[in-house]
């Protein structure tokens, strides 16, 4: 299995995080069962093969800031 650092927005986590109280999950395991049903649609694979993100445009953020 695969660790990683990820950050988001502290609403995003919020919701999250009472999604998975919800479903009696724990936040990881949450994250990648919405992840699993994200990519598993149609749409989701769609703008992969188009060329668009993925990803919406409220969480694309800032460009990383970090000296390149």
């Amino acid at each position: 299995m695969i660790r990683f650092s990820l950050r988001i927005p502290e609403d995003l986590h919020e919701r999250v995080t009472a999604r998975a109280a919800a479903d009696r999950r724990s936040l990881n395991s949450e994250i990648l069962h919405l992840l699993d049903i994200a990519l598993s649609s149609p749409e989701a694979t769609a703008g992969l093969h188009s060329g668009d993100l993925a990803v919406p445009a409220s969480l694309r953020g800032k460009p990383d800031s970090s000296p390149g």
